[in-house]
């Protein structure tokens, strides 16, 4: 069996015209409700660390599980979150079987900090789950240890923290949501692993660049894949490196890196052969999710804007390239993680009640 395919529109207002516009207005400009965190920092089996950011019922980030104020970490001052995890804390949290929980992996560069972010933690915590947004490595707002950093194709890493959440809250309703890179990493993972992933109980990708190669060409080559959104990113992920070069000055070479103008550039110096690829190409081909989408078990809901600048539309995939437990939402527009809607000044608040409607049609 293939999978199915919904055309369905996201209402997406006339005042935004354009893929460019509503990309750049869902991340930049777009009113969101804020929400903070309560932070947990857990070591990885290879020495490194990983920065998890939880609400839920129960849980406070302004006060202690005793009830007590905190002076704030000054440490935190530029997370969304508030305060580290105490002992204490877990106790708060529901533990009943029934307990739906969501952890979230985020996008390239993105952090709990990150609008689309923000918006799902607030829709899925003021209706009762328990949300956690998983920091890939360096983006909590942290330098992580260790010479490597993180990429789309990082399994071991989803592995690890889908196991950790499990462990927290074992009888929990597990859901998971991957945006652009980290929903790449995880629909690669999840096809990987097929029927032992049972427990999950639905997985939702947003705006998944799931044909590498064809999102990074778009991305290094034209105009303002180059010139706007490869600089939009690189202008984090450069200093980041720098700051690496000067702890591992053997594996970072700081003059090629000075000359990197696309992601291309940055995946050919560092990504690729720091995660074991040959180059930027080898990278891409292998770390794409695509080829995976067949042997996904998981309800899966992939959502992709058909207008996406940083994916052609030719590149995305249809039903007979997919499982049948898979669903294709490919509405005409919407942007890259944009999805903006309602009178101006608008709202992205349509993609989180997306997701709920997948998931509750699923419980």
């Amino acid at each position: 069996m293939t999978a199915q395919i919904d055309t369905s529109p996201c209402p997406t207002p006339a005042w935004l015209p354009g893929s460019h516009l509503q990309t750049l207005y869902g991340a930049l400009a777009a009113s969101h409700h804020h929400i903070a965190f309560v932070r947990e920092r857990v070591d990885t089996p290879d020495g490194d660390f990983l920065d998890f950011d939880w609400t839920g019922p129960g849980l406070f980030s302004d006060r202690l599980a005793g009830g007590q104020a905190f002076t704030p970490e000054p440490q935190l001052a530029r997370t969304a979150a508030r305060r580290w995890m105490q002992d204490d804390d877990w106790a708060c949290l529901p533990t009943t079987p029934d307990t739906p929980a969501l952890v979230l992996f985020h996008g390239l560069e993105g952090s709990s900090r990150s609008r689309y972010a923000q918006a799902i933690a607030q829709h899925f915590r003021a209706r009762g789950w328990v949300v956690v947004i998983a920091h890939f490595r360096s983006c909590s707002g942290f330098p992580n240890r260790m010479a490597r950093a993180y990429y789309s194709g990082d399994s071991e890493d989803i592995s690890f923290i889908l196991a950790t959440v499990r462990q927290r809250l074992p009888n929990a309703r597990w859901h998971a949501v991957g945006v652009s890179l980290g929903g790449n990493a995880m629909l690669k993972y999840v096809g990987e692993q097929g029927d032992a992933l049972s427990w999950l109980a639905a997985c939702a990708a947003v705006s998944v660049p799931m044909d590498l190669v064809a999102c990074g060409t778009r991305l290094s080559e034209t105009r303002l894949g180059k010139h706007l959104y490869s600089r939009y990113f690189l202008r984090t992920m450069k200093p980041k490196l720098q700051e690496k070069a000067r702890r591992y000055p053997a594996n970072i070479d700081l003059l090629r890196l000075g000359q990197v103008k696309s992601l291309r550039e940055f995946d050919d110096l560092y990504t690729a052969p720091m995660h074991g690829y040959k180059h930027a190409l080898d990278y891409w081909t292998r770390a794409s999710s695509k080829p995976h989408l067949k042997t996904i078990t998981v309800p899966t809901l992939v959502l992709n804007a058909r207008n996406d600048p940083f994916i052609p539309e030719p590149s995305l995939p249809g039903s007979q390239e997919c499982s049948s437990s898979v669903l294709l939402h490919q509405p005409a527009q919407g942007g890259h993680v944009g999805f903006v809607t309602g009178p101006f000044p608008g709202n992205i608040g349509w993609l989180p009640i997306r997701l709920a409607r997948f998931f509750e049609l699923r419980s």
